[in-house]
């Protein structure tokens, strides 16, 4: 008797572990149950992806969606609305809200707050400050956490880790990867006068300048190397930094997100204005070109979006007043599709930047490979579609995007999360169902 499954996906080309294949996906209870050719067998519901790319869904392992406390800006339902739409099947989200999530008690409430209402599976970091270095061990454990957040520049609360005294006894604690915010908070407060009292935007990249970012990479790589702690640097910014990863790749990994694979300054600046500001700053080309030579060799282990959303009023604001941050997870993948389809990177890397990388570097149980028994999660791909993105097309409260009227070649067509079509062609189906994800132990 022929197998029958919940949903078979027929006829796409799919990024196995295997290699490239084209192959139908018969998908039972939100996993993968098969691989291959599937013409006989009975299901009734079937989608036919004849010219579309199967991709493991891919994972966003930094975005900011600002509940609670700041959901003018963004929310867990918008947040993830965005990302569904954007090809994006699951969240890594940041402590900087408001309360800070530095306790338990803060991370079940976020816990609590997506239940039928993610559009996407999600997971959320715990915040390090100096108040809670002793309980870190503890609470990076529990469910829901993906894990540590230090911010060694300003950010919001009491989520600023400065001294080394202070990120020794972070690192020191637990044994998950701890993912850094690396810039020198003493060296912004010596340059903040800068721009005091006001200034053009292009001047983000001469306050937050490279030496700010170097000089917090060298600390973090220093101490995560007397603790035995691995680390995951985001964002980095700066040719200056990448070398510095040389030499400790047994315990550092690197983040880079689309904004600084794309954009460069003066332009943006002088384009955007402080539309373009996020920290650390989008900087000169040579940075941008430095960072896709690390791609290409194969110093960066994962794309994340930094989804930093702010409302217009608040961009709007005079420099340096107005904040730093922009919307990037609805992006991710039309911006690095394009990147694919203009040759600088192949559709196996970006599948391992976004998928494979994030699953390896955080042990995410049953996600970032198209496998029999993993999450039926895929991120489907025409990768000939030509679209412009637009303001329009934002689903995220904020409703701009720093990518606004750039044509891409390479688009998503349709997400899946754990079997259910959640997104396709532009528009959400179904109802909310996302849920935490799940972490191997170690």
């Amino acid at each position: 008797m022929a197998e029958t499954f919940d949903l078979v996906l027929r006829g796409g080309t799919c990024l196995t572990p295997n290699g490239v294949v084209e192959a139908d996906i018969g998908i039972r209870d939100g996993r993968i149950a098969a691989i291959g050719d599937l013409s006989r067998d009975q299901t009734p519901e079937s989608l036919d992806l004849g010219g579309l790319h199967v991709l493991p869904g891919v994972i966003d392992t930094q975005v900011h969606f600002r509940e609670p406390g700041l959901e003018h800006k963004e929310d867990f339902a918008t947040g993830t609305a965005a990302a569904a739409l954007g090809g994006v099947t699951a969240v890594f989200d940041m402590p900087n809200t408001k309360p800070s999530i530095t306790d338990a008690e803060t991370l079940d409430d976020k816990c609590r707050r997506m239940v039928g209402r993610a559009w996407c599976d999600m997971a959320f970091f715990m915040g390090a400050s100096p108040n809670n270095t002793d309980e870190l061990a503890e609470l990076e454990r529990l469910p829901g956490c993906c894990g540590v957040k230090i911010f060694m520049g300003s950010s919001t609360g009491s989520l600023l880790v400065e001294d080394d005294a202070t990120l020794g006894r972070v690192l020191a604690q637990g044994t998950r990867r701890c993912s850094i915010h690396a810039e020198d908070e003493p060296r912004l407060k010596e340059r903040q006068q800068l721009v005091e009292g006001g200034a053009p935007a292009t001047m983000h990249p001469e306050w937050r300048d490279v030496e700010s970012a170097v000089l917090a990479t060298k600390r973090v790589l220093k101490l995560a190397h007397a603790t035995r702690r691995r680390i995951h640097v985001l964002h980095i910014s700066t040719a200056e930094e990448l070398p510095l990863f040389q030499d400790h790749r047994d315990y550092a990994s690197v983040e880079a997100t689309p904004q600084h694979l794309t954009l460069s300054a003066p332009e943006a600046y002088e384009r955007l204005g402080a539309f373009a500001q996020m920290n650390p700053p989008i900087r000169e080309a040579r940075h941008r070109e430095a960072l896709w030579k690390a791609v290409q060799e194969g110093l960066v282990d994962c794309i994340g979006s930094d989804h930093a959303p702010h409302t217009r009023e608040e961009k709007d604001r005079p420099y340096p007043d107005s904040p730093g941050g922009m919307p990037g997870v609805q992006t991710l993948v039309p911006i690095m599709l394009n990147h694919v389809s203009e040759g600088r990177l192949t559709l196996e890397r970006f599948v391992d930047l976004t998928s494979a990388g994030p699953a390896r570097l955080f042990g995410i149980a049953g996600k970032g490979r198209l496998a029999l028994g993993y999450d039926a999660d895929f991120t489907i791909v025409d990768l000939g579609a030509r679209r412009r993105i637009t303001n329009m097309w934002s689903a995220s409260r904020c409703g701009w995007t720093p990518f606004d009227g750039m044509e891409v070649t390479g688009w998503p067509a349709m997400t899946v999360v754990r079997g259910r079509v959640v997104a396709r062609e532009g528009e959400l189906l179904g109802e909310p169902q996302g849920t935490l994800v799940r972490f191997m132990e170690t």
